[in-house]
């Protein structure tokens, strides 16, 4: 990875979390460009060492791999902006988007001498911690140079197409979800009698005890579950209480909402 060259168009929630985690994983910060617009949002990441520009066509010049990271209704401009910047035989693309399809996305990028390499991936905002968990689809050629920087972000998995939605929402959408729950752990926890300082810290370290346990080989959540869940005993009260208030179902249902999304 250290000879290769990264341009990072948007400096928002993810393409922000993209520069500085490839910075974390060892990248050289001098490889790393980001460009935006708004001069602001590239000041922290000019403090690491990263090249910033405010101008597209600048920041992708030298890039081995250049990763798209706006917004839906922004990426044809984006795209129409640097199309006879890229170098084709090149330049690899990844694009950070949703509800844009493969189809639409060599649509925009057409060119009389083809397309280049090019992928949709769709990473969480855990990239800032290398703890992504993050889905490839190629479109176009293949997406090795996309692979091998999102690696460094944390998991990563090449999928069909088709399944894209349903992986945004497990674990772009995901995020946010899990969030929630800890949340309502929390306000369950400051009923309990702990502050909420408190009770975020013990949800916290219970769920990074689950995540754990859960990534061993073999393990399934029912067997983890089945451990802690003496006949008569309070946690299965607990679960019990959880599920006739819907807690399954409605995991399942903001699920599909989520999907559904597209």
């Amino acid at each position: 990875m250290n000879d290769m060259k990264i341009a990072v168009i948007g400096a928002g929630a993810m393409g922000g979390a993209a520069a500085r985690g490839l910075v974390e994983a060892g990248m050289p910060a001098a490889a790393i460009s980001v460009a935006n617009p708004s001069a602001g949002k590239l000041v922290p990441l000019d403090a690491l060492g990263i090249n910033t520009f405010t101008d597209n066509r600048e920041a992708v010049k030298d890039a081995d791999l250049v990763i798209l990271a706006v917004k839906p209704w922004i990426l044809p401009d984006v795209v129409e902006e640097l199309r006879d910047t890229l170098d084709y035989d090149k330049q690899e693309v990844a694009a950070i988007v949703a509800g844009v399809s493969g189809e639409e996305l060599k649509g925009m990028f057409r060119k009389a001498d083809g397309y280049p390499d090019l992928s949709v991936v769709m990473p969480n905002t855990a990239m800032v911690l290398r703890e992504s968990m993050t889905f490839v689809v190629e479109v176009v050629g293949g997406a090795d140079r996309a692979v091998k920087a999102f690696s460094l972000l944390g998991k990563v998995m090449k999928i069909e197409e088709k399944l894209l939605p349903a992986a945004t929402a497990l674990a772009s959408c995901g995020i946010a979800y899990a969030m929630r729950y800890v949340r309502a752990a929390v306000e369950g926890g400051v009923e309990l009698g702990f502050r909420a300082s408190e009770a975020q810290a013990i949800v916290v370290e219970t769920l990074k005890g689950a995540a754990s346990l859960l990534a061993l080989p073999g393990v399934h959540p029912e067997s983890e579950i089945d451990k802690v869940t003496t006949p008569g005993g309070i946690t299965i009260k607990g679960l019990n209480a959880m599920e006739q208030a819907g807690f399954s179902a409605s995991v399942i249902a903001g699920l599909k909402a989520g999907r559904a999304v597209n």
